[in-house]
């Protein structure tokens, strides 16, 4: 399909990989940015893509075009879980609430609660991201119905090579790369869950699969101050050293959270180009704490946003996510110049680019790049008066101004309209498990 988006203002990479605004004609061929033509009052700079070229001719007034968002941690399955457990220390959170439920869970709970997940991404503008479940056909059967592009791990946890447990859900995670291995939109990458689940040889293990088979690692690290002490008596090092010793970080890795981090555990990350993908609205509501992302960002760590999953955050709109990840580190710092707009929307779009390995194909507008677009009504209370289009993305955006969202040149929601999600019977499922598992 040829689409021309017309006259539209238009969020591009500088030099710097910061951001410009311009107005511009944006032509998608297939799954392709074909042409970025900034738009020159002057003469027609448009030939050789125009109307009468396009299939599908969108019109850009009052609206801009932002690159796809990017959520580089999620858990998408736990949607149906939303607002349990909340106002509880994390481990109380963790192994009193969210475990029971789990163990309850079926794989058509799964997959139902992924579904309301993806309706909240694609509303919100979000068209790639990382996750962990515990059950991948289901996720990954949702997945692909939405059209949604996803990095896709199932938690691994367990002993060592010898554990059963463990070999079966390697087993799983194994059999989803082969069924995805020439998905465009869905790649498997291996999951240890934590320190705390996951102990060293089975890490050992799962590292050196990671390498034989070309895979990222997904991990969460690092994320509470028990982990942190628990890890450090077991091991006699801390998460992330021991996350280094164990070789997770021989491959691309993204490690979620990494809230309490030493000097050490920061040049680790940084010696090893590990992503961090941060998430400081989970890691402020369960109590453990705000990352130290500006010093992240000072060692040339690649940065990352995430919402985590909808029992801990309670939502996956990035919009909320970008807004307190650029505001709390000025409050914290006292430097209202240490996490800009622009920095905070390269987290959601170019440096979750990287973290997804794919930094060459989507995470900015520019030809020959992957067609990951969202446009955003700007005609709104929220961007009124258009003083600055960066800026009102970061501290007044809401996500509710999202209008069309494309992902792989696929138009997925127009005029706030879902093209492949059935919105009303996903939110019924959604009511049937909670009624089912939840209230009971």
């Amino acid at each position: 399909m040829k689409i021309l988006i017309k006259d539209i203002m238009t969020i591009l990479p500088d030099q710097r990989e910061k951001f410009v605004v311009r107005e511009c004609n944006v032509y998608v061929e297939d799954e392709i940015i074909k042409a970025v033509i900034e738009c020159d009052k002057k003469k027609d700079t448009r030939a050789p893509f125009s109307d009468k070229t396009a299939d599908y001719v969108i019109s850009g007034k009052d609206r801009l075009l932002m690159p796809g968002i990017i959520n580089s941690h999620t858990h998408i399955y736990m949607n149906f879980m939303r607002c349990c457990g909340d106002d509880l220390a994390f481990n109380d959170w963790l192994f009193n609430t969210i475990f029971p439920i789990e163990d309850k869970m079926t794989d058509e709970d799964a997959y139902w609660g992924t579904k309301l997940g993806l309706v909240e991404m694609i509303e919100s503008g979000t068209t790639g991201f990382i996750d962990m479940n515990l059950n991948m056909n289901s996720c990954c059967e949702a997945i692909s119905e939405a059209g949604l592009r996803g990095i896709v791990s199932r938690g691994l946890v367990g002993s060592g090579p010898d554990d059963e447990g463990a070999i079966k859900r390697i087993k799983e995670t194994m059999e989803a790369r082969e069924k995805y291995l020439d998905n465009d939109l869905i790649e498997i990458c291996m999951g240890p869950h934590a320190p705390y689940t996951c102990e060293e040889a089975c890490m050992r293990y799962i590292a050196d699969l990671a390498m034989e088979y070309n895979m990222k690692v997904n991990i969460h690290l690092s994320e509470s101050r028990d982990e942190i002490k628990n890890i450090k008596k077991k091991y006699g090092v801390s998460p992330i050293a021991l996350a280094e010793r164990a070789g997770l970080f021989k491959n691309r890795t993204i490690a979620a959270h990494c809230v309490h981090l030493t000097k050490e555990d920061l040049d680790i990350l940084a010696e090893n180009s590990v992503t961090v993908a941060s998430n400081p609205v989970s890691n402020m509501k369960l109590g453990n704490g705000l990352a130290p992302v500006t010093e992240m960002l000072k060692k040339g760590v690649n940065v990352a946003l995430g919402t985590d999953g909808a029992a801990s955050n309670n939502t996956l709109n990035m919009f909320h996510e970008l807004s307190v990840m650029t505001l709390i580190h000025k409050g914290a710092t006292e430097s209202a110049q240490c996490i800009s707009a622009k920095e905070g929307l390269r987290m959601i779009t170019m440096a979750g680019a990287k973290a997804m390995g794919k930094e060459y194909e989507i995470g900015s507008i520019e030809a020959g790049k992957k067609a990951d677009l969202v446009i955003i009504n700007t005609n709104t209370a929220s961007f009124m008066p258009r003083n600055d289009y960066i800026s009102a993305l970061a501290y007044s955006c809401n996500g509710s101004e999202v209008e069309t969202v494309i992902v792989n040149g696929k138009i997925l929601m127009e005029n706030r309209e879902l093209k492949t999600l059935d919105k009303e019977k996903i939110f019924f499922e959604n009511e049937k498990i909670m009624n089912r598992i939840v209230k009971k």
